[in-house]
């Protein structure tokens, strides 16, 4: 059962404001919302070192050579998966990627 993405449009948002952006925020989408994942582990197997791991289920993900950050909370049990945030890498300076 492949992982459901909730709040897609936080993604275009962000690729109408910088277009560039688009191709690796549609990649990262593609990629997670066709595959199964089971826990964090298989985050990090796909992803390596464009993922880390905060509290509370969550990832973050460094899009588009670490230009954008994307943070997500992971449901594994329900294969779901909330955007919490996505950004450039200066606004997710500006947050608590675990209470965001």
């Amino acid at each position: 059962m492949a992982m459901s993405i909730i709040a897609r449009k936080a993604l275009r948002t962000l690729w109408e404001r910088y277009p560039q952006a688009e191709r690796t925020l549609g990649t990262w989408y593609q990629i997670v919302s066709r595959r199964e994942w089971n826990g964090p582990a298989d985050l990090k197997r796909a992803f390596g070192n464009n993922v880390d791991f905060v509290g509370d289920n969550r990832a973050i993900f460094d899009i588009g050579g670490n230009k954008y950050r994307l943070v997500v909370h992971f449901s594994f049990k329900f294969r779901t998966a909330l955007i919490k945030f996505v950004g450039t890498h200066a606004e997710y300076d500006g947050i608590d990627a675990e209470t965001v």
